[in-house]
């Protein structure tokens, strides 16, 4: 037999079995039980989330907590959750939600987080001025800070900046340590912040408008006691 018609060896796998060829592999064709030709698609090939836009605005969870309503037949267990909503931006919202599982009152408090939210003014990576807000017992205390300072602050304080444009931040919580009443004197100071062109020389401005606004009032002479010296004369 000339030695090309001689076949090459054949390769036995550690288990025993033959290793098939790339020949071989490529004609093979797999079927079902039925007897039916399976196609094995390339799945490598699929790009996910190709279609999926990105997403505009970001969402963490603050807070979950296990709330109870007595009613004539007891004790009702429901939840209820703190979330914050942002854009990395100027763009910021809260939502506070209850529902019978964890993730009803998430969905719910998404929702009103989305519908909440407001829009503030900042300079650079902090905040315009420092701002001091009130609500019920909590009192929270916040100040623009310099250039790689970071964000300064508590918990609630730091996840809800987390969402914003802010990067240097000093923050103190002065008073009650309820999250929900927090994160809403957070969203009030930022509220209250004022951008830098307006507050600065306010009241000169003010001022100058107003006299601008006024018309120039002409003075007339008096004419009558010129009038009455010339009668005087004629006489």
């Amino acid at each position: 037999m000339p030695e090309t018609e001689k076949k090459a060896p054949r390769v036995i796998n550690k288990s025993g079995t033959l290793k098939m060829d790339d020949k071989v592999a490529e004609t093979k064709q797999v079927r079902d039980i039925a007897g039916r030709k399976m196609e094995r698609k390339n799945r490598r090939d699929r790009v996910r989330g190709g279609d999926v836009a990105p997403k505009e605005f970001d969402e963490i969870t603050i807070a979950v907590d296990r709330v109870s309503r007595t009613v004539a037949g007891g004790r009702r267990m429901r939840f209820k959750a703190l979330v914050a909503i942002g854009n990395h931006k100027n763009k910021v919202g809260i939502g506070v939600a209850k529902g019978n599982d964890v993730t009803t009152a998430v969905a719910k408090a998404t929702s009103k987080a989305k519908k909440s939210m407001i829009t503030f003014s900042m300079d650079g990576e902090t905040i315009c001025h420092e701002a001091r807000t009130k609500v019920t017992g909590a009192d929270v205390l916040m100040k623009p800070a310099a250039p790689g300072t970071g964000i300064i602050a508590g918990g609630t304080v730091r996840s809800i900046m987390g969402l914003t444009g802010v990067k240097n931040l000093i923050s103190k919580s002065l008073g009650s340590t309820n999250k929900v009443n927090i994160a809403y004197a957070v969203i009030e100071g930022l509220r209250a912040q004022v951008p830098r062109s307006e507050w600065t020389g306010k009241a000169e401005k003010k001022v100058a408008e107003k006299k601008a606004e006024k018309p120039a009032v002409k003075k007339t002479a008096a004419k009558k006691p010129a009038a009455k010296k010339a009668a005087k004369e004629n006489k």
